[in-house]
């Protein structure tokens, strides 16, 4: 480029993009930052930079790009909802869930937007009023965000009706704070304010200090419980269930699924591992790594009770960031969550624990790509455990 020129940003884009799908970091920053060394350039390589940087880790840097890009566009609802995801992942939770509304606003999620006529409920109380909460997004978000459900009764004082997937509806049903239940597609009853339930942090103001709550809000169907218990009994424990990929459509899916081999490191003898996992990755247990015995109960899980009744029979969970892992977390079960070097904002940086779920374990990766480390870290936890 000739000093003075405007870059060709649709080719440095045609050049760049492919660097980051093929999750070549690296070389995507250094094509791109040349263009901005000065410190100013369009607003359209900033976006990339930040795209190549924030998978390194560098989530300060990429922070303060975002920041920028939202104060020169702020009707750029994509680029808040980065800034969202950025936010959350650092704890601030107050900015964070106010930009998180922006999710809606991208190309790909706007046709899966519940177009509701009334109002969305803003925390405040509605005494004789119906509020309408639905879920939406993933089941792990929906387990996830639950327990939320009871406080917005309380704040509100509003007759509350919760609509959830077919999926998830027995589970839910012996939850709380409702008073009237729906599957989502039919109808609901009459009602006056609606909330998401992933906006109900935002209408409530959620701190991290509130979390995470009354553990268990979610628990299994007794009679499942029985059969599930039984089946399982003879079998020598502790009882270890996996789940070593995630819904192979999600977007990261890449980032946060690995495969049944991996898990080499944590055979022990006398030590069961149960095979949860569904989904194209469940034939792999056909073939479990050696020295590791390893029972799939795939094939006979129909629904999210079956996973229930499992994991509150099991005694850990072992799991890549998946919705298994938000039921157990629910059902106030051991977790051990094995999490990529840039996780899910849900997750925060750094820490060993989380605010959502008491029994749980975060094991992360120290630099990227390297499950290695995390199985390895995992198998010492595992030989004292």
């Amino acid at each position: 480029m000739m000093p003075g020129t405007a870059p060709d940003i649709a080719a440095i884009e045609r050049q760049v993009r492919p660097l980051i799908a093929a999750r070549r970091f690296e070389e995507a920053e250094a094509q791109v930052f040349p263009y901005l060394a000065s410190g100013s350039g369009p607003l359209a390589l900033w976006k990339l930079l930040a795209a190549a940087i924030r998978p390194q880790g560098r989530i300060g840097e990429t922070r303060a790009i975002q920041e920028m890009l939202v104060a020169h566009a702020p009707g750029d609802f994509p680029a808040r909802f980065d800034l969202s995801e950025t936010l959350l992942l650092q704890g601030e939770f107050e900015r964070g869930w106010r930009e998180y509304r922006y999710r809606y606003s991208l190309a790909h999620t706007s046709i899966i937007e519940r177009k509701v006529q009334q109002p969305r409920w803003d925390g405040r109380p509605i005494p004789g009023k119906t509020l309408l909460i639905h879920d939406e997004q993933g089941f792990g978000d929906t387990f996830q965000f639950m327990r939320m459900v009871p406080w917005a009764k309380a704040r509100s004082g509003a007759r509350v009706v919760l609509e959830v997937n077919a999926e998830i509806l027995s589970l839910a049903q012996r939850s709380q704070g409702f008073d009237d239940i729906v599957v989502r597609g039919s109808l609901p009853p009459a009602f006056d304010l609606h909330c998401e339930m992933m906006s109900l942090p935002m209408a409530m103001s959620l701190t991290l200090a509130e979390l995470p709550g009354q553990i268990p809000y979610l628990s299994a169907d007794p009679q499942r419980f029985g059969k599930w218990r039984e089946r399982l009994a003879d079998l020598p424990r502790p009882l270890v269930a996996l789940v070593w990929a995630g819904r192979p459509t999600h977007f990261n899916d890449a980032n946060r699924s690995i495969t049944l081999a991996q898990f080499a490191p944590l055979a022990r003898p006398g030590m069961t591992f149960l095979s949860i996992q569904k989904g194209p990755a469940a034939k792999q247990a056909t073939a479990p790594p050696p020295g590791m015995s390893l029972v799939s109960l795939s094939d006979d899980i129909h629904d999210f009770e079956d996973t229930a009744a499992i994991l509150s029979t099991a005694d850990l969970l072992i799991s890549v960031d998946s919705s298994p892992v938000h039921l157990a977390g629910a059902l106030g079960r051991p977790v051990w969550v094995m999490l990529p070097f840039v996780p899910d904002w849900r997750w925060l940086l750094e820490r060993t624990d989380t605010p959502w779920y008491p029994q749980t374990r975060l094991f992360r990766q120290t630099a990227r790509g390297d499950w290695g480390g995390v199985t390895a870290a995992m198998a010492h936890v595992l030989a004292g455990w």
